[in-house]
């Protein structure tokens, strides 16, 4: 039997090579659960085995019950009937009913709930392989994000009302931000929340491009204090399913056709308040974005991975002046580009997850009132492990959904030249690959939205930290020229972040991808070293990374430290007037 776990070799080793023990003995509290949950592990080897059958699990049902349907899916859609429900492509409506059936629905719940209790790094894993089976199922599956933003701030009541039949496939649910006239400016959200005379809470106003907007459970992001208008002024709000809450129409789109985009509009509809008020945007929201941006770098692992492998066996088996084409170098130049860019993407995106889950860990047992029996000394170990790895998922979560989103594209693009006229027609899933990949760069925050913000942590120097923590360590004599290679780029990135300090904000966002695409470099490099000291297979991914990457980390450090700002300064000539609407 086909199985998407079992048959990728790299996903394999990184399960393997990365500490999961030390995750599996934080997510579990000390195995403590084992005594209240039959089906909970009683140790680190209990919950490694755990995981790797939920894995097996997940790469059984990708290869034979969700890729079998992707190509049906995305030609059939979804249907908003008459009456205002919405109807999924059968493929995606039997994937929700047997991950339901098989508890992969709850993946990071408390045992409490149904959920399964694993760490964001195991979920990351799933999240790529559903993905290549089938991008646009990740956009219900991997909203399991909601259930973990109730969890995290909802009171207990909400929780025991929703988060079990959230766990178990029976509802679903979406993250409802965006407006017509509200995109990444989510400060400027107008949707109206209000309170009756007996504190009913009621939502007003229009969403649109709501992924799985027809889901049961929706988190609604809504101004409470119309007197602010800035985030102070924003509430999270649930609201459920109900005739107050109108389908308008769903997005005709590119790609991912099995996911529903919807428009939406609340017609004073019934709803919950999340937390506290005038949290909603600077705590709840963007906690959520965070995990979502984790969740769509997986989404673009999966579909590169799904993109390459099917270029690596065309150009196998497809012959051209009496040899397979993977003969010609021109050929080989792309498949091994393309792979190293997917192994890229995923040790970049997998570490960033891994000090994703270090930081949640941590916040739990301060703020969830699981660690009332900690001493001072352990309270105050706990709150620095937090913050230093909040500062570094800062850089680590837009850096990951940057850099995986625009290889999604890459791999998808190159893996169509390598088919050439066969991966334009429909006959290979390849076109479809390359329509679904466009959105991951724009969707929770665009490309350009990341590296803004992932340039300001290169600019403080938690990139060099990150970097300096990977290199610090004795490394075998033959990966020592690679560690050499890096420590220069690091100087020159150090050079880079000093000079555009001087030069103030607008030259440094002027050239922020150029820096984020240096630290990615080096960051990846340290990476892939790290790798090479368990695989010698990862010893030349290291050398060929760093021999192709290198020499760019050079060219854009001369384009930095120019300081040329004609983009800026000669705008309107450069980019020409206008075009008048005829």
């Amino acid at each position: 039997m086909a199985n998407f776990f079992t048959d990728n070799d790299d996903i394999q080793f990184l399960f393997e090579h990365m500490d999961v023990r030390y995750l599996a003995e934080l997510v579990e509290d000390g195995f403590r659960f084992a005594d209240e949950f039959d089906f909970a592990p009683t140790d680190a080897d209990d919950a490694l085995d755990n995981y790797r059958r939920i894995l097996t699990a997940v790469g059984e049902i990708t290869a034979d019950e969700i890729a079998p349907t992707a190509e049906e899916t995305d030609l059939v859609g979804n249907v908003l009937g008459d009456d205002g429900l919405v109807t999924y492509a059968p493929g995606i409506a039997n994937a929700i009913k047997v991950l339901g059936q098989a508890d992969l629905m709850g993946f990071t719940l408390p045992y409490r709930f149904g959920g399964i209790n694993c760490p964001q790094l195991v979920y990351t894993m799933s999240n790529e392989m559903i993905s290549r089976a089938d991008a646009s199922l990740m956009n219900i599956y991997g909203l399991q994000g909601i259930a973990e933003t109730i969890n995290a701030f909802a009171s207990d009541q909400i929780k025991n009302d929703y988060l079990p039949d959230m766990a178990s496939g029976k509802h679903t649910g979406a993250m409802v931000l965006t407006e017509p006239d509200a995109g990444s400016d989510l400060q400027a959200v107008k949707t109206q929340a209000y309170q009756d005379d007996q504190g009913n809470w009621f939502v007003r106003g229009v969403k649109r491009f709501i992924t799985n907007g027809c889901g049961e459970i929706l988190l609604v992001l809504a101004r409470t204090e119309p007197e602010i208008t800035d985030g102070r002024g924003l509430s999270l709000l649930l609201v459920e399913r109900d005739p107050k809450v109108k389908i308008r129409r769903l997005e005709n789109k590119l790609g991912i056709h099995g996911s529903p985009t919807c428009e939406i509009f609340f017609d004073d509809a019934p709803a919950k308040l999340i937390g506290e008020r005038q949290r909603g945007l600077i705590t709840y929201v963007m906690s959520l974005m965070n995990g979502a941006r984790i969740g769509i770098a997986a989404q673009s692992l999966g579909i590169g991975e799904a993109a390459y492998r099917v270029a690596r066996d065309y150009a196998h088996r497809r012959k051209q002046f009496d040899t397979a084409i993977e003969n010609f170098p021109a050929v080989r130049e792309l498949l091994v580009n393309m792979s190293v860019d997917v192994q890229a993407a995923r040790a970049l995106t997998y570490f960033a997850t891994f000090s994703v889950d270090i930081e949640n860990a941590a916040l739990r047992k301060i703020e969830l009132g699981e660690g009332a029996e900690l001493d001072a000394a352990e309270r105050k170990t706990l709150k620095q492990r937090a913050r230093k790895h909040k500062r570094f998922n800062t850089l680590l979560t837009p850096m990951s959904k940057y850099y995986a989103s625009e290889m999604s594209m890459r791999v998808s693009n190159d893996s169509m030249a390598v088919l050439g006229g066969s991966g334009y027609m429909k006959d290979y899933p390849v076109e479809r690959h390359l329509r679904d990949s466009r959105i991951t760069t724009i969707y929770e925050g665009t490309s350009q939205l990341q590296v803004i913000a992932a340039v300001r942590g290169v600019a403080s120097g938690t990139a060099h930290t990150i970097i300096e923590n990977l290199l610090d360590r004795d490394w075998p004599e033959e990966i020592q020229g690679l560690i050499q290679q890096i420590r220069d780029g690091l100087a020159v990135l150090d050079e880079d972040v000093a000079f555009v300090k001087e030069q103030g904000m607008e030259y440094m966002d002027l050239v922020a991808r150029k820096i984020v695409d240096n630290a990615i470099t080096l960051l990846v490099g340290a990476l892939f070293c790290d790798y090479a000291t368990a695989k010698d297979q990862k010893k030349a991914v290291a050398r060929r990374w760093l021999a192709d990457r290198m020499p760019q980390v050079h060219m854009n450090h001369e384009v930095i430290g120019s300081g040329d700002r004609q983009i800026i300064s000669d705008f309107e000539i450069l980019a020409g007037p206008v075009p008048v609407a005829e």
